[in-house]
């Protein structure tokens, strides 16, 4: 009877080793999906200094309110950099660096890198260089090894009396360091359910742009770092620098003394597109992004958060006419020079911050030109009062898709409500492979089922042959004849 049982109860285990198995090779292949996009997004590897060296970083004027923002080893979120660097050094209140550990480039997401100015050991030696604000952006490995200098340099400065500005999933790295303990933060919408329980002596908050508790302000998801910067500078140089400055970034919804309330997000089916996009990258396009000389550093951030940062839509790959560019404020960013080996395979070429023609380097028109590319220039035409995010998710939509916009806009906590979004409906690309892959996954799935179920047949055949019946068994033993007797 129990041979029996175990003999009905084959088929329906097969079929869920079967289902087993291809949940862990689809499995198997969204992780490497994920692996390879935060690879590309986040490129890692020394970069070799030119022949006559880094240049050597501006001083810092005195008479001005410091501000540093760090960048983490591990590769820092761009649009937790370059955003709030332009608020503060749009003022001339201020005087703003950017520093890590090492003056060597780091990576931001995007596949962009920054030639940090200083280093912690530089500004903890120079009292003209102890900033007044440190702006803390969310960072790949907050709690990692690597990044044990950055959370013991923002304790000391946190510990000395410098303001705190964590942008985002910054709010990780300073929860890490104890600065926020006892006090109200607000973070990344998806990221606060796992700080309430790895940080429960923080009161964490949702629905929010930014929260402040002293001098530690905590913003919400990428882009809120913009409304978080401009309520420090509205506090430390005056609300009319900061409507200055806000009405030429016009970050959607923003205004001095304005409310700070936010839709309170939550996972929902509208986020698949960032999952297939990221679990998926392969034969997505790549598109360069183009640093000029005295670009806008939330223009270029838009770029690389939009089309790649956040959507995963497309690579981006940072190309120039020299190795290196200066925005307009004087952050240095690295590039692949045109006619190397990694531009030589673009699908598109973007210009931020540039608002006609004229402004594109020449050499790098020229070589777009023998490549067939035309560069595209979203910002065209634009200026102070312009939104730089607007223009490059209205292009994400008719590029991509309208879902992947939404989807950006939603996790970099951008208010897009007011854009009219038109182009494909869903991103088919990740899908159609997501299809491929459960396809295959099924089709293994059912080869080693029938593989294990002939196999099964043969030992059981086998079995068979190895216990034939007695001859007794079998009725063949001669009987006695009975007229022998």
């Amino acid at each position: 009877m129990v041979n029996a049982v175990l003999r009905r109860a084959r088929t329906p285990l097969r079929v869920l080793a079967g289902l087993l198995l291809a949940g862990a090779v689809l499995t198997g292949a969204g992780f490497g999906g994920v692996a390879a996009t935060m690879g590309e997004s986040f490129p890692s590897g020394p970069v070799a200094p030119p022949a006559r060296g880094w240049p050597e970083a501006a001083g810092v004027p005195s008479g001005r309110t410091v501000v540093a923002v760090a960048l983490g080893a591990s590769g820092s979120v761009v649009g937790d950099v370059l955003p709030p660097y332009e608020v503060f050094a749009r003022s001339d209140r201020f005087a703003v660096y950017t520093v890590a550990a090492r003056r060597e480039p780091v990576a931001l997401s995007g596949g962009l890198r920054v030639l940090p100015d200083r280093t912690f050991e530089e500004v903890t030696a120079d009292a003209a260089l102890r900033p007044d604000v440190v702006v803390a952006p969310a960072v790949v490995e907050p709690r990692g090894e690597r990044e044990a200098p950055l959370r013991a340099w923002i304790a000391r400065l946190a510990a000395g009396g410098s303001r705190i500005l964590g942008v985002c999933a910054g709010s990780d790295l300073l929860a890490a360091t104890g600065v926020l303990d006892g006090r109200r933060a607000t973070s990344f919408w998806d990221r606060i359910g796992s700080l309430e329980k790895s940080d429960p002596e923080v009161r964490w908050v949702r629905g929010q742009r930014y929260v402040q508790d002293g001098p530690i302000t905590t913003t919400a998801g990428v882009t809120s770092g913009i409304a978080g910067a401009l309520r420090l500078v509205e506090q430390l140089a005056g609300a009319g620098e900061a409507a200055r400055i806000g009405r030429d970034l016009a970050y959607p919804g923003w205004s001095p003394g304005g409310s700070t309330a936010i839709p309170v997000n939550a996972p929902a089916v509208s986020d698949l597109p960032y999952v297939l996009n990221a679990a998926f990258p392969w034969w997505r396009p790549a598109i360069g992004v183009t640093l000029t000389e005295g670009a806008g550093e939330t223009d270029l951030a838009a770029a690389f958060e939009v089309y790649s940062g956040t959507s995963f839509a497309a690579r981006t790959i940072a190309v120039a006419a020299e190795r290196t560019a200066r925005t307009r404020h004087g952050m240095l960013l690295l590039a692949q020079p045109v006619g190397s080996g990694a531009s030589s395979s673009l699908d598109r070429l973007v210009v931020p911050g540039v608002r006609d023609a004229g402004g594109i380097d020449p050499r790098l028109a020229a070589w777009a030109a023998r490549r067939g590319l035309r560069p595209e220039l979203p910002h065209r035409g634009g200026g102070p009062g312009r939104p730089a995010f607007d223009p490059v998710l209205l292009d994400l939509a008719a590029w991509g898709d309208r879902a992947t916009a939404r989807a950006t806009a939603k996790f970099t906590e951008y208010p897009a409500d007011h854009l009219d979004l038109s182009g494909p409906a869903w991103p088919w690309r990740p899908t159609m492979l997501l299809a491929l892959a459960l396809a295959l996954a099924l089709a293994l799935a059912l080869a080693v089922a029938v593989l294990a179920s002939r196999a099964a047949r043969r030992l059981s055949s086998r079995g068979g042959e190895g216990r034939r019946p007695s001859v007794a068994a079998r009725g063949d033993v001669a009987q006695p004849d009975p007229s022998s007797r």
